[in-house]
Order: structure tokens, then sequence, then C-alpha cells
């Protein structure tokens, strides 16, 4: 995570929007897990759930519906544990590719349901609150940008949301830089200030999910 030279605005109280614009939720967890080492990291467990679940369980108890997961790697185990949650599937056949692969996937999800805009979360991240998925969605229904990233202390983090204007160019995004391309080049970009340390928070290595295992989401 990085900071970037991109306004940093305060979202509006979640509960003083007019709801204007449907955002569809779309979970990333295609990946090979390569950094991690043989295990799945998504299968591993922090406070006893499996990683995922609890990444999933982040969109599915904020305001952005439908909520789809795109699988890749190890897909049966990593939609196995998921059973429990009304979410959508979507296999990304090319996923070895990179993130951007998952992402057009998610393009494609969102596209189908004629969603106005789509919020990427990541697989890889479970210490992120609903909260802070409802007040990216506020700031976008407010108008506070078309490509809105949460953000903690000015820092810039994940969820990251966009209007359906930038799906054509993160449709043809490619490489493992999923759409910070498209984030970069957009004139009305901005983070969101959301107070929640955990959207700088993701497991890349066993470390990381030791650290984070017991500790507040």
């Amino acid at each position: 995570m990085t900071r970037e030279d991109l306004p940093v605005v305060d979202p509006p109280p979640v509960d003083e929007i007019e709801r204007d614009g449907s955002v569809h939720g779309v979970v990333l967890a295609a990946g090979t897990s390569d950094r991690y080492g043989s295990k799945n990291k998504l299968l591993e467990t922090i406070d006893g759930t499996p990683l995922i679940r609890h990444a999933v369980a982040t969109l599915v108890e904020s305001s952005a519906a439908p909520v789809t997961v795109v699988l890749g790697y190890d897909r049966e185990r990593v939609r196995r544990v998921l059973s429990e949650y009304d979410v959508d599937y979507q296999y990304n056949e090319s996923y070895e590719n990179g993130q951007s692969t998952s992402v057009r996937t998610g393009i494609s999800a969102a596209r189908e349901r004629d969603s106005d805009a789509v919020v990427f979360a990541l697989g890889d991240m479970p210490a992120v609150s609903p909260t802070t998925v409802d007040l990216l969605v506020s700031a976008y229904q407010s108008g506070c940008g078309s490509v809105l990233t949460a953000g903690y202390d000015g820092t810039r983090g994940n969820p990251v949301l966009f209007d359906s204007r930038h799906f054509d160019s993160l449709g043809s995004v490619s490489g493992d830089v999923g759409g910070r391309t498209v984030l970069r080049n957009a004139s009305d970009a901005a983070i969101v200030e959301t107070g929640d340390p955990g959207v700088l928070r993701d497991v890349d290595r066993p470390g990381d999910r030791e650290r984070m295992d017991s500790g507040p989401k």
C-alpha cells in the first residue's frame, strides 16, 4: 500500500445518503498464493475462520449487492468453505496470468447485472470492516469521484470502487496490476478516509497471518 498524490475525502455519514446507483461487490480470490508457500493462504484460519470467509463476509454484510467471488486456483476447496454465503461465483480460467484477468472476470459479472459501479475487495485482506465498504459506497453515491479507494491516515489501501465509465478500461488491463493504472489515470480519483487500519493489512506470508490472528478486525 502506498501514499498517493490523490485528494483525501471524508465520506458523508452512511445513513444520510439518498441511495442512487447500484454497486456490485467482487471478491478477488483466484490467485495461487505463491509468496505464502505450499499452502493456499485463503484457506488458512484467522481466529478459527478461513481467511477468505472473513473477506467475503465483509462484502456480504455491507451495502454492496450482489456479491460475486472470482475463483481460480483451488476453486473447489475455496468454494466449499463459502457454502453458507448467498453469493455468485465466477471461474477465471486464466488466473495464472495475473490479477488483471480476475478484474476482467469481475467486470463481466457487474455488466451482466447492469451495475452502476463495482467495488473490488481482495480475498487476502480479512481485516476490512463492512462499514468501510459502506463508506466507499456512500462517497460514490454522493458524487465524491468515479474511482474511490479506501484509505487510512491518508494512505491508499483496498477495497477500490470504480464507476461503470471505467469498465472498458478495466477490461483492457493486463498482467498482475489489477486496476491501478485506471486509478492513476482517472481525473477524479480520490482516497476515502475510513479510519480503518484493516484497509492496509493483507496476508502475503505466514508471518502476516500470525500477526493478524487474534487481533481486532
